[in-house]
């Protein structure tokens, strides 16, 4: 029977998806699962830095994923007890479900920069079209200058006097 959360949200009620990539990313790349991942860092965090680094923040990345169910939970709950009118506790709710939201994708963007930089450089550049101008890069000023001389002007006369 689907719950109530499902029912409502429908395939936004998935967005753990986000956490199970990344997880599955992380076990592929360090060929273990992330409980022995996490296991190793805790035995010896200095073994090996970024593997320490990207269990931090997947650790990050599953606590803001439980705050943002927890914070769609409790709007979902006001939601099905408000009339047609949303009062203002219920916007305030829905405002800390989008940061919840805001919060799980940086760290979701963070895992994924941490285990490639290159492919989450590349994504950013893509995204801004910056792909095609990095062979046109400038290195230097366009033109070539000079300091600007000193022109010595003498006053300009008025008619009736000097300026």
């Amino acid at each position: 029977m689907p719950s109530h959360r499902t029912e409502l949200l429908g395939d936004a009620a998935d967005t753990d998806d986000v956490v199970r990539v990344l997880t599955g990313r992380i076990e592929q790349r360090f060929e273990m699962s992330m409980g022995e991942l996490a296991a190793a860092v805790a035995a010896s965090p200095q073994a090996h830095p970024a593997a320490t680094e990207i269990v931090h923040w997947h650790r990050l990345l599953t606590e803001s994923q439980s705050d943002l169910e927890r914070a769609e939970d409790e709007l979902l709950a006001q939601l099905a007890t408000q009339p047609n009118e949303i009062d203002d506790p219920t916007m305030a709710l829905a405002h800390r479900v989008n940061e919840a939201v805001t919060v799980r994708d940086g760290r979701a963007m963070t895992v994924r920069f941490l285990l490639d930089p290159d492919e989450a450089l590349r994504a950013r550049f893509a995204a801004r079209g910056a792909h095609r101008d990095t062979a046109r890069v400038r290195r230097g000023p366009a033109v070539n200058t000079s300091p600007a001389t000193a022109v010595a002007s003498a006053p300009a006369a008025l008619r009736g006097g000097v300026r």
